[in-house]
């Protein structure tokens, strides 16, 4: 009887040791699984679902603001501006398409490109710059080059929910190239550290967009991406 009680207090005592490493972890990790990766049916429910916590914005409101003010290049005001609207145009497609199906990855993955927008305007608002999606109305962008990529991926998406989760992979992987090659052009802290965190966020979405086209029996070919790129995102635990 003793040597259970302490194999219980053990589990206990592990247990509250896990749970506390995941509440403090929330301002340093992007995302965190629901479910535990020994559980493979369970971890491969929530990767096709996407049972992932975002926590983009709540690092980027504990930390943007810690690092210092720089001048801003014309490449790094672009480079804001045209995010801010592109992380609208995957929120977008996905409420569309969350419409169209029930399949829940993409509305839950939507909430998280709300989040991952708003995490571009506090850097907006840092820099005082004119917020391209101020008012924003759900699938009409500045841009006008978004603009015709929206109206055709939300065309292709609404053909079959194959399509639609191929169209969701297709944007995450626009996303991830876009993110990687302005960090090789931006250089203030803050602009570094929160597109970082969208990369990140970013590859959890791709991961679970295409899990679900390889179960509904589909391919995908990386568009933007090298197909190296793409599969090291795909094959990461992490």
């Amino acid at each position: 009887m003793k040597t259970k009680i302490i194999t219980r207090a053990q589990q206990v005592l592990m247990a509250g040791i896990l749970f506390l490493a995941l509440t403090l972890s929330g301002c340093s990790k992007e995302n965190e699984q629901i479910v535990t990766s020994s559980d493979e049916t369970l971890t491969k429910e929530a990767i096709l679902d996407y049972s992932f916590t975002d926590y983009t914005l709540k690092i980027s409101t504990c930390q943007v603001d810690t690092f210092p003010y720089e001048p801003l290049s014309q490449v790094e005001t672009d480079a804001l501006i045209k995010m801010r609207e592109e992380e609208y145009v995957a929120h977008d497609v996905y409420i569309a398409l969350s419409q169209l199906y029930t399949k829940p990855v993409f509305r839950n993955i939507a909430r998280s490109e709300q989040v991952h927008a708003d995490a571009i305007k506090l850097l907006i608002t840092k820099y005082n710059l004119i917020d391209p999606a101020a008012n924003h109305v759900a699938g009409i962008f500045t841009n006008p080059d978004l603009q015709v990529l929206y109206n055709s991926l939300v065309t292709l998406g609404s053909t079959s929910l194959l399509n639609g989760v191929i169209v969701g992979t297709t944007i995450e992987d626009l996303d991830i190239y876009d993110l990687k090659n302005l960090l090789t052009v931006v250089d203030n802290q803050d602009i570094t550290f929160t597109f970082n965190n969208l990369m990140r966020g970013s590859g959890f979405h791709l991961r679970s967009f295409y899990a679900n086209v390889l179960f509904l029996g589909g391919t995908y070919t990386p568009q933007y991406l090298t197909q190296a790129e793409f599969d090291a995102i795909i094959n990461s635990k992490n």
